[in-house]
């Protein structure tokens, strides 16, 4: 466990806290280790649940599969992100989307209980912590509404447009690279996969971009 202490010191969660206190923490906090295979659910659809969870290995992506198995990509996490906080609440419910590990992952649970609780040792960055998941909760809202301003693009080149202008704003870059295949940016977007990448060979064309399979320079 302690081998991902510097992942975890660089994660808003842990924003602040010294090594030697983020070890203490761990123990505190409840934390427990997981890994899973590439393709392994680590969360279901209808479950309950009473931990958050930070990934410290691997890649992981919230989805969702209609009743005809349609899939959407809600979102995609890297290492040092949190997921679980907005079921947090008794009066959350059951988690709503499928969590899965796209790569060879490993994840550290928190119970969320323990963390929003002071314990009995008065640790001295417990306080901290609970700080700083409020404020990864509203930065997971800020993302969430970029994500909607892609959504409400009326074409699938406006969607297109859209994502890869907040990919380059993000990265500081006309050229970088998206964490999605083709079939994955189609379901990220909820759009079709051969609209899209018709669209996006029209874009090339038109001289708007240039693109080899998830790189892309915006012109």
């Amino acid at each position: 466990m302690k081998k991902y202490i510097p992942v975890l010191k660089k994660t808003k969660l842990f924003s602040g806290v010294g090594e030697e206190d983020a070890a203490s923490l761990l123990s505190c906090l409840g934390a427990k280790k997981r890994t899973y295979r590439k393709g392994e659910y680590i969360l279901r659809e209808g479950e309950h649940i009473s931990d958050i969870f930070i990934l410290v290995e691997g890649k992981i992506y919230i989805q969702n599969d209609d009743y005809w198995g349609n899939r959407s990509i809600l979102s995609v996490l890297s290492v040092g992100e949190m997921f679980g906080e907005a079921y947090s609440s008794p009066e959350s419910g059951v988690i709503l989307n499928d969590v899965v590990a796209m790569e060879d992952s490993t994840v550290i649970f928190f119970d969320v209980r323990r963390i929003l609780t002071t314990c009995s040792s008065a640790c001295r960055f417990h306080n901290m912590i609970v700080q700083n998941m409020f404020f990864a909760v509203s930065d997971k809202n800020r993302r969430l509404v970029q994500k909607l301003g892609h959504m409400s693009g009326r074409t699938t080149r406006a969607k297109l447009i859209s994502y890869l202008s907040e990919e380059a704003k993000r990265r500081g870059s006309s050229a970088f690279t998206v964490p999605f295949n083709r079939q994955q940016l189609a379901d990220y977007l909820s759009v079709d996969r051969s609209a899209m990448s018709k669209e996006l060979c029209r874009m090339r064309d038109e001289g708007m971009i240039r693109f080899d399979k998830s790189s892309f320079e915006l012109l």
